[in-house]
């Protein structure tokens, strides 16, 4: 079984009056050691999915799986939530301490491991996002970029498999988005955990192992960033814009200069050179 399984989802939230569910008809399997990308335009479901995987909500219908535990099942949420460590958009709705190291700590605390582990925990998850020495930081006293990366390792503290963010970079300037971005592929590849990053920067999927494309509620497209990013039309057509490297490519080949698939300004460059 893949480490989330999502089997004929769909989802209503209580007292909305549309016809149309939040959610319909999702199937989606992640596997361990994925990196994934959900992308899609505002109201198309991307967040009501992302709250799914941590069990802030549960389907109206149909079946989520995390490593094997149903999440409609009240008796595995806890574990669940352990499984999966969540990120969201504003780091100032999730910094809860006057102090980094404290914020870090709150986690692994409220699970009951031992002090002398949390200190350990706490440490090494700062140096996993480059936020070493930084312990006795007031928070509010951070960039954007650096509060982020101590709510993320507020989450590595706790040592889920997989981590769903959601559009973690939106209130970020381009610095603070390249910090953010470096912590959570360095997570993904060196140190093995899933990633399911939410996101409506085109640029934030190009190294993804799978995108997932949402409209209205529905998992329209997924496969391999290539594969997504040559449906620059369809994509157009859903109001998502495409990488800038993706566009110049398809511009060129417009004029009949030959040009392989590419997702990158490098490979933009290789390719002309």
């Amino acid at each position: 079984m893949s480490l989330i399984e999502i089997n004929g989802v769909d989802f209503l939230y209580k007292n909305d009056n549309s016809a149309r569910p939040a959610l319909q008809n999702i199937d989606l399997q992640i596997e361990a050691g994925d990196f994934a990308v959900i992308i899609g335009s505002n109201g198309s479901g991307k967040s009501t999915l992302a709250k799914l995987l941590n069990v802030l909500l549960t389907p109206s219908t149909g079946e989520i799986f995390v490593d094997g535990l149903n999440t409609n099942n009240p008796d595995n949420t806890w574990k669940i939530r352990q499984k999966v460590g969540m990120v969201f958009q504003n780091p100032d709705n999730q910094l809860v301490a006057s102090m980094v190291e404290d914020d870090v700590a709150f986690g692994p605390e409220n699970l009951g491991i031992p002090s002398p582990e949390i200190r350990k925990r706490v440490d090494r998850s700062l140096e996993m996002v480059g936020m070493s020495g930084f312990q006795k930081f007031a928070p509010h006293k951070l960039s954007g970029g650096q509060k982020q990366r101590v709510a993320i390792a507020g989450v590595i503290a706790m040592e889920p498999d997989c981590i769903v963010l959601d559009e973690p970079t939106a209130m970020l300037d381009p610095q603070g988005r390249k910090e953010v971005m470096e912590t959570v592929q360095y997570l993904n590849k060196e140190k093995g955990i899933t990633i399911v990053h939410i996101t409506h920067f085109m640029e934030e999927a190009v190294d993804a192992d799978k995108v997932i494309v949402m409209n209205q509620g529905e998992i329209i497209h997924k496969g391999s960033p290539k594969t997504i990013f040559r449906l620059v039309d369809q994509l157009k057509d859903i109001n998502l814009d495409i990488p800038v490297a993706v566009e110049v490519a398809e511009y060129l080949r417009q004029e009949k200069i030959n040009i392989p698939d590419i997702l990158s300004i490098d490979e933009l460059v290789e390719a002309l050179c």
